[in-house]
């Protein structure tokens, strides 16, 4: 049958995300055998050719079986088990046809696409139906015509505030395909490092980087990796603002006559490119030639957000500048520098995307539009977005989907990048492409990035890809969790290396205790971890505890749900008995943690002796059905200290523990009128 929007419980989408575009569910299933086939009808085809290897060894690792064939064979073959097929080779570029069709019987798998990047998707899919019973793997019999809703859909990693070497870029390369996202956006420079080699200025990696930055060839590894999954690659080198590696090798061409070097803190700063130098446009031009030369996507993102011109205003020879040209704002001074970037960068034809600060008339429309800043009154997305497409410009959507902010994964779910009842005509609707998720870096290493990227990400995925109506948040979650699982599988270290971290912490192989700890805290969110960005420098600690901490903290939330249902059903033993082993949990947590004493494990202790006061009190409540009010006063004596964030983490179940109380309060009362 086919499937309404929301009708995903379905045991045989458990792990699928995202969502197809139809899915029609059949009787039966395809046995996983030792004779299992993929044919394919050109072998020469090195993007299909590497992607059907790589399913047949994923389907043989997951499933145990020993296939007879290990590799794609053509379609010659006699009836081959998966029968792939495709119309012509894809291309690399915006608004490329992904769609596919897959069929599966239980004689036979056969998946079609336009293009081989529409095969990609396919074959994503199929993995993620793969399922089991007790004696055999199997797909299930079903019919999917699926395409993306959006042709964007990115995920930004920044490499310029902590550099992330080019196997951290392939494992989440691996994810991204995975969700089908297809734009890798490297945010390559900033004030933190100039992070890509310039054979043309070597001043700029040399002095810009700390010597932590990507050769070309490196470059050219990572291109081809993308390609390989169909993934483009855009680069960003971020001007005129977020400068300061750039001025640290060339501070002739500062708005600003001062030395220069590396800034080693998060925020926006001074430093800014002077736009009435020609030799500042000398420069860029021979960079945006080599770099156009080494990236083969149209697009080439400038950045040019968060410039207050500062400098500019403090230049006298830039005042006068201004003055003759009847500039009356710094804005006005950024277009004319951007309509500059613009005209180099067409004349290597390359068309220029830059975040929405970039936004006027006079830039040429075939410009993008990156909204990533202000909100609608009632709606979700950027007020830029809509700015932008009622000037008739293309946009992509980030705001909503800032994932470093640490942010609960339902709050980037429900964010969509045609915003709710948005005035908008058909016509402007289909200017916005799609959206990006992104990952700044001043929080993350290579330690800990995965953690922050998935699996919130595959999540937003969804968002990018499937219907609108698709949006059951419990259902999402749950799907979610089995996703997490298998990007694990594929290479993410979001769930190993939090291990290693707490095995830093805690100086031994021991690590339950405070394993348990890091399941109702989460790091503190929006930017308050590092204020005003100063507390963390760019070679400061990221093994700490807030970095083996994550967002949606799993006991917390499923302690959450246990209170909301005991709050409707309060006469429920198997409910009590639930929220009553958590509780025994979390008393026991004071106890364990205290045979490890170190200066960093000390400092969180104060979060498991709260817990382990406000658990005992409300188990002991929960058993007798009272509360006293004694119990009461000590209760909110020990949750308002708890409430206080330690070590840069917040302990999430707070707010479930204040409701609790209320309840057994009330409860307490009418039981014992």
């Amino acid at each position: 049958m086919q499937l309404a929007f929301g009708q995903f419980d379905n045991r045989e989408l458990n792990k699928v995300m995202p969502i197809p575009k139809d899915t029609k569910i059949g009787v039966g299933s395809f046995i996983i055998q030792e004779n299992f086939t993929v044919a394919i009808q050109d072998t020469s085809n090195k993007r299909i050719y590497n992607a059907t290897t790589r399913f047949i060894r994923r389907l043989s690792n997951e499933t145990g079986v020993f296939l007879n064939h290990g590799f794609p064979l053509t379609i010659t073959e006699n009836k081959p088990s998966l029968h792939i097929s495709y119309d012509r080779i894809g291309e690399l570029k915006l608004f490329e046809d992904e769609s596919y069709n897959l069929e599966v019987t239980n004689q036979s798998i056969k998946l079609h696409a336009v293009t081989d990047i529409g095969v990609l998707r396919g074959l994503e899919t199929l993995y993620q139906l793969l399922n089991f019973e007790t004696n055999h793997f199997y797909i299930p019999s079903i019919k999917i015509i699926d395409a993306p809703r959006f042709p964007w859909r990115g995920l930004m990693i920044d490499v310029a505030r902590h550099f992330q070497p080019v196997d951290v870029l392939k494992r989440n390369l691996d994810a991204m395909s995975a969700v089908k996202l297809n734009v890798f956006h490297w945010h390559l420079t900033d004030d933190q490092g100039f992070r890509v080699e310039s054979k043309t200025h070597p001043k700029l990696h040399e002095l810009g980087s700390d010597g932590q930055y990507y050769t070309q060839q490196q470059i050219k590894e990572v291109i081809s990796y993308a390609g390989d999954k169909g993934i483009r690659v855009i680069p960003e080198f971020d001007v005129p603002g977020h400068a300061t590696a750039i001025l640290t090798a060339y501070p002739e061409i500062a708005s600003k006559n001062e030395s220069y070097t590396i800034e080693r803190n998060a925020g926006i700063f001074d430093p800014t490119l002077d736009p009435t130098n020609e030799k500042t446009y000398e420069v860029l031009s021979d960079l945006f030639e080599e770099m156009t030369q080494l990236f083969p996507d149209e697009y080439v993102h400038i950045g040019g957000d968060e410039n207050e011109g500062k400098h500019w205003s403090e230049n006298d020879d830039i005042k006068e500048f201004m003055n003759k040209k009847g500039f009356s704002s710094n804005h006005e001074l950024q277009t004319h520098f951007n309509i500059r970037l613009q005209e180099i960068l067409k004349k290597y034809g390359k068309k220029m995307i830059g975040w929405e600060e970039i936004m006027s008339p006079e830039i040429d429309k075939s410009a993008i539009i990156h909204s990533w800043k202000g909100v609608n009154e009632g709606l979700p997305a950027g007020e830029s977005l809509i700015k932008a497409t009622e000037m008739g410009y293309k946009t992509i959507l980030s705001n909503g989907y800032y994932i470093d902010l640490m942010l609960p994964v339902e709050e980037h779910y429900a964010v969509d990048p045609v915003p709710y009842d948005n005035v908008l005509t058909k016509e402007q609707e289909d200017m916005i492409l799609g959206g990006e998720a992104t990952m700044w870096s001043e929080l993350v290493t290579p330690l800990t990035i995965d953690s922050r990227i998935w699996p919130r990400t595959a999540a937003i995925a969804e968002r990018f890809w499937s219907p609108k109506e698709v949006s059951d948040v419990e259902n999402m979650k749950m799907r979610l969790h089995n996703v997490s699982l298998e990007l694990e599988k594929l290479g993410t270290m979001h769930l190993r290396n939090r291990e290693v971290i707490l095995r830093n912490i805690t100086k031994t192989e021991d690590i339950t205790a405070i394993s348990e700890l890091t399941k109702v805290c989460e790091p503190l969110k929006l930017y308050s971890r590092n204020k005003g960005g100063t507390e963390y420098q760019t070679y400061s600690p990221f093994t700490l505890f807030a970095d083996a901490c994550t967002t949606d903290a799993k006991d917390a939330k499923e302690f959450e749900k246990l209170v909301d249902e005991l709050i409707n059903q309060p006469e429920n033993k198997k409910i009590r008995i639930r929220l009553n082993q958590y509780l025994h949990k979390w008393n026991l947590l004071s106890s364990s943690l205290e045979g490890f004493d170190n200066p960093i494990i000390n400092e969180i202790k104060p979060i498991s002796e709260n817990l382990s006061q406000i658990s005992s009190i409300l188990s002991m409540s929960l058993k007798n059905n009272n509360l006293s009010t004694n119990q009461e006063e000590t209760l909110k004596e020990y949750i308002e200290r708890a409430k206080k964030p330690v070590a840069d983490v917040e302990l999430v179940v707070i707010v479930s523990f204040e409701r609790l109380m209320i309840h057994l309060k009330n409860y307490s009362k009418v039981a014992h009128k």
